[in-house]
């Protein structure tokens, strides 16, 4: 049995003042987007709220849908009711700078009205010369978008700064990746591109670089010395809503595994930049991604494992199979669970492995970076079968905080040893509220701030590593698909793909 010590001290949450930042023109394209309405306009409202964002600025929504400026601000408003409290007074502020435009995106004409439309939001104030596109759309519109915005002059920088924020999936492969990647950089520096992945916005995410750098009692044992494996999970009690016709075409590899937790494992497996700049910290984690060899058709049925959630009770609740949900085909080979075995081969990490899971309606939402330590390297405490290894677990989500167990001594006469666990909660330790991480990641885009975004070429080496599994996947179709139960911990072969190592996952259930 674990005991927890906490390391805190429970006090009543605060904002965090957020610094504020230049004016600007905020062009979001895809704005009647489940994105746009779930987390950019929220993140929008809160720092707007906080006053973060200066008086003299304007957010123009750019969509199909036709719709005014009013019946735009009123399904933004509808949108942010769902995910916050909203303020009348302060929300009657906000919408007068939301502005809309019905256009098709493949038509260069509407880039050209764009321009006109921009003039006049832009002229408020003079120090407004400052253009964020986001685009919040499909990888294949990405193209156009850029196409567009170059023919109609609109990436060119004059006195202010124009800048472009990708959202994920970049591409569907390495070849088209390659391909966004050229279009974006015919038209736009490599500082002016921001490829957001939110994971990196969390403030748990960011704190994985100061726990390992700023202490001398982590990072000297954070190597293959004394860790035995590291596992990281992303798992969700959710199915797909109404996105199955996107997921139908993506599944949990290329949607979470292949970008999040590699930006996860590139996180906890990087070398100490030389310093805490764009440059340093992004080819740290590049050089990761490198040092892991794509796998080969036989090593993808060794070392990967999918599964499909079929029928189950998840959180109490009658949940149906992934086949039975609407727009999904009877006999799809989509995956909802995926999870790999993965090696970084270099000096630090050579012989231990990294274990990425991820799936959809599983037991229970959380995730998390386990990090398990070698046994001690000795038999004195064996008599009472007290011989479990140290461990640390930063956890993300739900709850955000860092946990040490290790053993210690139970009181009494006999020399007998139990596992205790030391706790630091995040947000109750410094006693604020956490922003959101869109929150975070657009005030870095609005400063020009790049280090929590990635690179052209991280990108690339991402990809590199999905595409031999997508590909011997789709050659290979599962035979057993549904193979695990909602509600459940997964498909009993990714048991196996961690136990033939003599290794095991931390239950879902467990603290």
């Amino acid at each position: 049995m674990t005991r927890a010590v906490p390391v805190h001290a429970a006090r009543r949450l605060e904002r965090i003042r957020l610094r504020p930042v230049p004016s600007c023109v905020i062009v979001i394209f895809g704005a009647s987007g489940d994105l746009t309405e779930r987390k950019l306009m929220p993140a929008l409202y809160a720092l707007h709220a906080e006053n973060v964002l200066e008086k003299c600025f304007g957010i123009l929504g750019v969509a199909r849908s036709e719709l005014t400026d009013e019946s735009f601000r009123a399904a933004m408003k509808d949108a942010v009711s769902r995910e916050a409290d909203v303020d009348e007074e302060t929300w009657a502020s906000f919408e007068k700078r939301l502005h809309y435009m019905a256009a098709d995106l493949k038509d260069p004409a509407a880039y050209r009205e764009l321009a006109e439309r921009l003039a006049p939001i832009g002229a408020a104030d003079p120090r407004a010369d400052n253009q964020l596109y986001y685009l919040a759309v499909p990888s294949m519109l990405m193209p156009d978008v850029v196409d567009g915005l170059a023919g109609a002059g609109l990436t060119a920088e004059g006195e202010g700064w124009t800048r472009i924020i990708l959202e994920k999936p970049f591409g569907w492969d390495l070849e088209s990746a390659r391909e966004l990647n050229a279009r974006v950089g015919r038209h736009f520096q490599e500082s002016q591109v921001f490829r957001i992945d939110h994971f990196l916005g969390k403030e748990t995410v960011q704190n994985i670089f100061a726990f390992r750098f700023a202490n001398v009692i982590f990072e000297p044992v954070w190597n293959r010395g004394a860790i035995d494996y590291v596992e990281i999970t992303a798992a969700e009690t959710i199915g797909v809503g109404d996105r199955a016709a996107f997921y139908e075409g993506t599944g949990a590899l290329r949607d979470v595994l292949g970008n999040h937790m590699l930006q996860l494992l590139a996180l906890v497996a990087m070398e100490p930049p030389g310093a805490y700049d764009p440059h340093s910290v992004r080819e740290e984690k590049v050089q990761v991604l490198r040092s892991i060899h794509p796998f080969t058709r036989e090593e993808v049925r060794e070392r990967a494992v999918r599964g499909q959630f079929g029928p189950g009770v998840v959180e109490g609740e009658e949940s149906p199979g992934y086949r039975e949900l609407e727009g999904v085909p009877p006999d799809s080979a989509t995956e909802t669970y995926a999870a790999v075995e993965l090696r970084v081969d270099n000096r630090r990490w050579d012989g231990v492995p990294f274990y990425l899971r991820t799936g959809k309606r599983l037991a229970r939402r959380v995730s998390e970076i386990a990090i398990h330590l070698k046994p001690a390297p000795t038999s004195l405490f064996s008599r009472d079968g007290s011989t479990d290894p140290n461990l640390v677990v930063i956890r993300l989500a739900p709850d955000q905080q860092i946990d040490v167990v290790f053993r210690a001594k139970v009181p009494g006469e006999e020399m007998k040893t139990t596992n205790v666990r030391m706790e630091f909660d995040y947000q109750e330790t410094f006693g604020v509220e956490i922003p959101e991480a869109y929150e975070t990641l657009l005030l870095d885009a609005i400063e020009g701030d790049v280090t929590h975004f990635l690179r052209a070429d991280e990108v690339e080496a991402q990809w590199r590593l999905v595409d031999p599994i997508v590909e011997a996947w789709s050659a290979e179709p599962a035979a057993d698909f549904p193979n695990y139960a909602s509600g459940s911990e997964g498909p009993a072969a990714a048991n196996d793909l961690v136990a033939r190592n003599g290794h095991a996952w931390r239950s879902l259930e467990e603290p």
